[in-house]
This record gives structure tokens, C-alpha cells and sequence, in this order.
């Protein structure tokens, strides 16, 4: 029996060593070199300061910004450590009750936009975290930032193009806005 256990003894310490330090330690440094932005949170840092990540929305419900969609963690808006789904189905009371209430309130800070509003403005992406919007929640609403701004609305849709990201790899997903960085680039303006 000793003869087999101090192989095993051996082998499993060999291995923690190996998978449990050596590689986690060799992929650290290989992402702090190869990608060292993704690698440390795809931070956006304005004047030093880390303002949010590029890849987690954040809650905005002034009229000046641009709205991100709704998060599904809770309790904490956009907490990474609660990601997840609401599993909230098309026959959710629960469901309905969070969109009528993104709708009115919505309509409330634009009350004489008649436009369709956008799925993504009233729903939570599968994550509960989608730092972006669509083109169509961007224009939605766009007007409604340059008047609480005192912005013409050509500047806006323009800075909206500006920050419009593509496809991924041109042909995955849609074409969207993250919203951080157009509302960063919105304070910029004034």
C-alpha cells in the first residue's frame, strides 16, 4: 500500500503545483503582456480615475444621458457578480410591471416622443449587464438629449455614428453604441 500511496502523494502535489500556480501564473502574464486592457477589465479611466468598464453598463436615469438597457442583477444594477438572466418569461406579470414601468418612465422624460420604442430599452439583455444600446434606442433617444442639453441634434446623431461599433468580426450581432463612452464623450462637449 505504500508503494502506491507515495506515487499518488507525489503525483497530486506535482499537479496542484503544475495546474493550481505554473499555469494560472504563465496565463497572467501572458494576458498582462498580450492584452493588458482586457486583461485588467477593459477599464476607462478619465483623469486618472476608473469612471466604468467597457464591457459592464452602468445605471443612468438622468434625461442628459443616453439610457443603457435594464439590468437583470440585483440587488445592485449592473453587479458582475450577480450576472445572470431574470428568467422572466413573456407571461411574467413581473416582467410586464419592469417594462410599463421603463415605458412610463421613458415617456415621462420624453413626453412628446411618439417613436416606437425600442425592445432594448425595456427589456434586460441575458446577461443583466449590455453595456450597449441599439442604433435605433441611440436615435430614440437622441432628441431628447439635445434638448436637456441645449445640444443641436445634428451633434448628437453625429456623435452617435462616432461611437457606433460594427458587427463583430462584420458579420455577428448588430451594430450598437456603447453607452459609457457616448455619454463620457457627451460631457466632453459642455
Amino acid at each position: 500500500m505504500r508503494t502506491q500511496l507515495k506515487p499518488a502523494i507525489v503525483l497530486l502535489v506535482l499537479f496542484t503545483f503544475i495546474t493550481g500556480v505554473l499555469y494560472p501564473l504563465a496565463i497572467t502574464a501572458l494576458a498582462q503582456v498580450a492584452f493588458p486592457q482586457q486583461a485588467n477589465g477593459s477599464l476607462i479611466i478619465e483623469n486618472g480615475q476608473p469612471v466604468g468598464s467597457n464591457l459592464i453598463g452602468q445605471p443612468f436615469d438622468d434625461p442628459a444621458y443616453f439610457w443603457g438597457r435594464l439590468s437583470a442583477t440585483g440587488p445592485v444594477p449592473y453587479n458582475a457578480a450577480a450576472s445572470s438572466g431574470s428568467n422572466l418569461g413573456p407571461t411574467s406579470a413581473t416582467l410586464m410591471g419592469n417594462i410599463q414601468a421603463r415605458l412610463d418612465a421613458l415617456h415621462a422624460a420624453d413626453p412628446g416622443n411618439d417613436a416606437p420604442v425600442p425592445v432594448d430599452l425595456v427589456t434586460a439583455s441575458a446577461s443583466g449587464l449590455d453595456p450597449h444600446i441599439s442604433l435605433a434606442a441611440a436615435r430614440y433617444q437622441a432628441a431628447r438629449v439635445a434638448r436637456v442639453r441645449g445640444l443641436d441634434l445634428a451633434e448628437v446623431n453625429r456623435l452617435i455614428n462616432e461611437y457606433m461599433e460594427g458587427r463583430t468580426f462584420g458579420l455577428l450581432g448588430e451594430p450598437r453604441v456603447n453607452v459609457l463612452l457616448l455619454n463620457l464623450a457627451l460631457d466632453e462637449l459642455k
